[in-house]
């Protein structure tokens, strides 16, 4: 019996999640219809995350997005240049 319980004591707390995910996901579609799900790009950060997408927004596709126009150092440099100016 012992050997059983402990993986049964460790998929509890994930399989809890699992199904409150479930139950808030369904309360969720039962009030405002099919959420529009995808990612979302940050440009103060240069990040993107998924989260729900309005119906008049275009979610951010990955094949547009050319890494050479984000530079951070650079901007900071830049941004410090114009500080050192005024």
């Amino acid at each position: 019996m012992q050997d059983k319980l402990i993986p049964i004591l460790i998929l509890l707390p994930i399989l809890a999640v699992v199904i409150m995910a479930c139950i808030h996901e369904f309360r969720r579609y039962k009030s405002e219809g099919k959420a529009n799900y995808g990612l979302v790009y940050d440009e103060s950060t240069g990040t993107t995350y998924l989260t729900g997408i309005a119906e008049n927004e275009e979610a951010y596709d990955p094949e547009d997005f050319d890494p050479s126009n984000y530079d951070e150092l650079k901007a900071k440099a830049e941004t410090e240049a114009d500080d050192e100016k005024t």
